[in-house]
């Protein structure tokens, strides 16, 4: 498959005892039955079928999938959410990861030409870009840590401080819009224009 970057390198609630029902009223209250029926968290659900072509796309079974955050203009999943711990509980800070294969075959084909180079260059240069990108770091943790804290600073692609890995950076971009991720911005920019990238990317979006 395609080189890449980005794999992966509830302790019980106690509380008052409940309280016995007074002669008086034996059956529970309604109004506490809704209110507990709201405390339980929804699960996300995606689609078995979506779920099917990611498999197809990765080669493998995808794991603890969330959403499909990007989805490509011909309909097939681009990008996915996925949860901060594998089931088996190891750490996979990489929120949004880059799946179609059209995508990360050109995020490796930037990263052999040495734009990652010339960018964390730039980011060095530019104190401005420097602040955006330390924003989309910050965005970053903050939307993983609502999902599940994982208790690092580390979020992915190289932010804050240089740029590492544009399957990263691209996905971070596609799944927030324009605007969020400088450098998953400008690579997306690069690639909108190419022939290959139809029905995956809106040109005029990113060009």
């Amino acid at each position: 498959g395609t080189p890449r970057c980005g794999t992966p390198s509830p302790t019980p609630r106690t509380g008052r005892p409940p309280r016995l029902p007074s002669p008086a009223r034996t059956s529970p209250r309604p109004h506490l039955t809704v209110r507990s029926r709201r405390r339980r968290r929804r699960c996300p659900v995606v689609e078995p079928a979506d779920l099917e072509v990611v498999a197809r796309q990765l080669g493998r079974e995808p794991r603890r999938v969330l959403a499909i955050a990007y989805r490509c203009p011909n309909g097939e999943p681009g990008v996915v959410k996925t949860a901060p711990r594998l089931p088996d509980g190891t750490p996979f800070p990489t929120l949004y990861y880059l799946t179609h294969p059209g995508l990360t075959a050109a995020a490796s084909r930037l990263e052999s030409d040495g734009v990652m180079r010339a960018m964390t260059e730039w980011l060095a240069a530019d104190p401005d870009l420097a602040d955006a990108y330390r924003r989309a770091h910050q965005s970053y943790l903050a939307e993983r840590d609502a999902v599940e804290p994982l208790g690092t600073t580390f979020s992915g692609g190289g932010m804050p401080d240089r740029v590492k890995c544009l399957h990263v950076l691209m996905a971070h971009s596609l799944a927030k819009g324009r605007g969020v991720n400088p450098f998953g911005d400008e690579a997306l920019a690069m690639l909108a224009g190419e022939p290959a990238m139809a029905g995956i990317l809106v040109r005029e979006e990113w060009a």
